[in-house]
């Protein structure tokens, strides 16, 4: 896991080399005619989902539905795609109802487009077009680089679609801003993660997915239940559950939700909860400064794995190899 997180900086640089590949796929994409987009994943790369979700929503002004592949594999329902983005996240792409999800949105109508590490898998095949990560082999069950990967990609597409050159120039800098994020220290959360009943993660827009990411790191790699929300959903019911023992991570992005995701921390703050935040001058844990928020989101995972990483080892735990769980995990 740890070697894996190293190579990230190297995958998105490899990624953004690529540029024109990816260019040209979202050229053949008509979303100008689009109603709605759809995104297919399930664990990380739905995660990666969400992050793309925000960036199609924001930028192309398109609505995106996340899709249950059990509609199609195990309802074998049909549904009106015509010309509609399918995007389909897997790191393996090995999964049958990921492959069954793609085959039946083409044949809809849909255009369908594979972000996969393994160009040859099934699912890519199944898919009209690939867009590799190449992010080499991952070994580890916990899955670091084929996610950022996934993001940076996801991203990239979409910055081409809406040729956004704030994003696109941010992208660029991404890379040395993941090697810069690789040496910061999250070891103040090592204790309270080692005490805790539980664990929460907060944030907002294209801060969910990571959030949801790193809630389902603490659960597979350090076998602590994890629950990530937004923000504004913090505050409804799940803040009656929230209480000592309990440690909130909160990723905040220097764009809209700044101010939400402030007075979230400040609201829990208040009772005596205990908040660790990421982002902004006044960030608890150490972060390589602001940037383009939708970039940043994806450089917090990096301090996030590692601090992960290091608390498995702390608690006795392998974090390449945790229990009951193996690398592709087939469901139909």
């Amino acid at each position: 896991m740890a070697n894996e997180i190293a190579e990230c900086a190297h995958v998105v640089r490899s990624i953004r080399a690529r540029r024109g590949e990816i260019a040209a796929v979202a050229r053949r994409l008509d979303f100008g005619k689009a109603k709605l987009a759809l995104v297919c994943g399930r664990g990380s790369s739905g995660h990666a989902g969400v992050h793309l979700r925000y960036l199609i929503e924001t930028r192309l002004g398109l609505p995106v539905s996340s899709v249950a592949p059990s509609v199609f594999s195990a309802f074998k329902s049909d549904m009106q795609l015509d010309g509609a983005p399918f995007f389909v996240i897997s790191q393996s792409g090995r999964s049958p109802d990921l492959v069954v999800a793609t085959q039946k949105a083409r044949a809809c109508g849909a255009y369908t487009v594979a972000i996969v590490n393994d160009a040859n898998s099934p699912v890519a095949a199944a898919a009209e077009f690939v867009l590799p990560l190449e992010a080499g082999l991952e070994t580890s069950v916990a899955a670091t680089k084929s996610v950022v990967g996934s993001m940076a990609l996801g991203a990239s597409l979409v910055a081409a679609q809406a040729q956004d050159a704030a994003l696109d120039h941010a992208l660029d800098r991404l890379p040395d801003r993941l090697a810069s994020a690789l040496l910061l220290d999250w070891r103040a959360l090592l204790t309270p993660l080692g005490n805790a009943q539980c664990a929460f993660v907060t944030a907002r827009g294209f801060g969910l997915g990571v959030a949801c990411e790193i809630a389902l790191k603490f659960s597979e790699t350090l076998r602590l239940p994890a629950f990530a929300y937004s923000a504004a959903e913090l505050l409804h019911g799940p803040r009656a559950a929230l209480g000592a023992r309990m440690p909130v991570v909160a990723l905040r992005l220097y764009d809209e939700t700044a101010d939400s995701v402030d007075a979230t921390v400040e609201a829990l703050r208040a009772t005596g909860q205990a908040v660790y935040v990421c982002g902004g001058i006044d960030s608890d844990l150490a972060w390589i400064g602001d940037d383009h928020p939708a970039v940043d989101a994806i450089a917090m995972l990096i301090p996030s794995y590692r601090l992960i990483e290091q608390a498995a080892w702390q608690a006795g735990f392998d974090p390449d190899n945790p229990p009951h769980l193996k690398k592709v995990t087939e469901t139909l």
